[in-house]
């Protein structure tokens, strides 16, 4: 039997089962009833802007193989030596073409709100991971929810990380079908010449592009889908935008004159960021954004050499993208926790030196206390820190957390972290040192270096935390923050928060934009 998952937890392909096939089989059984329900697996197939590159790759009853031959849908029969499986998905790692970030294992009933049918008549359901040469089982995750309306279930996902694949138990509930996973994750691709005919294929159906008066409000329906035939070509951005829009570009083209003037440096990793930004399908998007910044003797060097005020004004970078006010809220903690004020365009020559001066550095690290006085900050609400319910707002919460050692309040960091799952706030842990994990040396010289090594297990832990609303942080280490190129820190800062924008979307905790 393999590893038990619980909803939340992640299994390594790579580094815990090293294989490159694997199969998934997912299974249900019904309640005692009279009525046929007619269940189905789809799996979704993402590339890094979290949409599907092309309508082949949605595998499902009618498009059995992906477009890159990764993915085999074997149907709707029974596979290996569980008798329980219902569907099974054989998965060719090797295959997986790299415009594939993820892949996304659903589970609907087929005209669910036509016959009345929900996943309340539903038990026992799972998803499995096996390896299908020897049919032996990896991971399995039960999900043990008691759904009732629900007519769809995102069972788990695959997604890629480092390079790579991992697993991760979902197990959530929608009241919606198939057609709301198609609008969200497929858009067509824009063609070279907008005038020409196309075709829209989705399995055995082809619908030829019709003209935009002919279309101005319709729908064309397939068997639990409709898509829309509608596709606008590239207009200039003044025949488009809307008033309330049109000032929006009007003050962001403002932004940028008056940011190159002030301050080029910051509008140079402005630019930068932005290619980052692009590839995370982030272009445009709103945000608060905080720097929290530990504080303790450890960090010394690297506020006198200069290292944090810059890390600084590349995170600065991400707030004049993110938020309007082009600003960013400083936390620090050490042993106690405050909060330090706004960094601006204004303000950031020698910021961290000036606040350093009022705050000196402490001898002691506690994370879940800064963690607490970040929540109150933005969610004042919830006035012993607890939280077991969805907050929204319209702005999530980006906030960069800054160490180089361990906490001495593990269990109180967790119980934070867990309730801040709840709240629009993301935790995009960096640890600055080098990592147990990166020391490869043998013999004298290696445990010298492992014995010299920072260990970041902890904050590994928040990252892959389980029984958790969802999965809210992030966690990579740098050795030196200026080891890499702001390029790459900007991709590492945007790798995971797209995925849990989308989530957090899912869950009520930010309205669709």
């Amino acid at each position: 039997m393999g590893i038990q998952l619980s909803k939340g937890e992640r299994f390594n392909l790579i580094q815990d089962a090293n294989l490159q096939k694997v199969s998934f089989a997912l299974g249900w059984k019904m309640n005692q009833t009279t009525e046929s329900y007619d269940i189905d697996a789809s799996i979704f197939m993402l590339g890094a802007d979290g949409k599907i590159p092309d309508e082949r790759y949605l595998v499902f009853y009618n498009n059995l193989r992906s477009l890159d031959d990764s993915l085999h849908h074997l149907g709707n029969r029974k596979t290996g030596k569980n008798q329980g499986d219902n569907e099974t998905i054989d998965v060719d790692l090797n295959k997986i073409s790299p415009a594939i970030q993820e892949i996304i294992f659903v589970v609907t009933i087929h005209e669910a709100q036509a016959k009345n049918q929900n996943f309340s008549q539903i038990h026992n359901a799972f998803i499995r991971l096996y390896n299908s040469e020897t049919d032996s089982e990896l991971a399995c995750y039960n999900l043990k929810e008691n759904f009732s309306g629900e007519t769809a279930v995102e069972f788990g996902r695959l997604y890629k990380k480092d390079g790579k694949w991992r697993f991760q138990a979902v197990g959530q509930g929608y009241n919606t079908g198939l057609q709301s996973f198609v609008d969200k994750y497929y858009v067509e691709n824009k063609q070279e010449n907008q005038q020409a005919e196309t075709n829209l294929k989705i399995s055995d159906f082809e619908i030829p592009e019709l003209a935009i008066t002919e279309l101005a409000a319709t729908q064309i329906k397939i068997p639990e889908l409709v898509i829309p035939a509608l596709k606008i070509p590239e207009l200039a951005i003044t025949e488009l935008a809307t008033p309330k829009d049109s000032n929006k570009i009007q003050k962001a083209i403002a932004f940028e004159k008056q940011l190159e003037e002030k301050a080029p440096h910051i509008f140079n990793l402005v630019k930068k960021a932005d290619i980052s930004l692009q590839k995370a399908n982030l272009t445009n998007h709103d945000a608060k954004v905080a720097l929290c910044l530990d504080i303790s003797v450890s960090m010394s060097a690297l506020y006198s050499s200069g290292k944090i005020q810059r890390l600084a004004e590349k995170i600065l970078a991400l707030g004049c993208r993110f938020d309007d006010n082009a600003a960013m809220d400083i936390f620090l903690f050490g042993i106690n926790s405050c909060n330090a004020g706004e960094m601006t365009i204004d303000n950031f020559p020698n910021f961290i030196h000036h606040i350093l001066k009022r705050y000196p550095l402490e001898g002691g690290t506690y994370y879940g206390r800064v963690i607490q006085e970040i929540r109150k900050f933005y969610f004042p609400d919830s006035r012993d820190g607890s939280r077991y319910a969805p907050i929204s707002a319209d702005k999530p919460v980006y906030v960069m957390f800054v160490t180089d050692g361990a906490t001495a309040d593990e269990s109180g960091t967790k119980q934070q972290l867990q309730w801040s799952s709840y709240e629009p706030l993301f935790w995009q842990f960096m640890a600055i040192g080098k990592s147990q994990k990166d020391v490869k040396n043998k013999g004298v010289g290696g445990w010298f270096s492992r014995a010299t090594a920072s260990d970041f297990s902890f904050l590994e832990q928040l990252d892959e935390m389980g029984d958790r609303h969802l999965d809210n942080a992030d966690f990579f280490s740098l050795e030196d923050p200026e080891s890499i190129a702001d390029e790459e820190l900007y991709d590492l800062l945007t790798a995971e928060y797209p995925n849990w924008v989308k989530s957090a979307r899912l869950k009520n905790l930010l309205p669709y934009s």
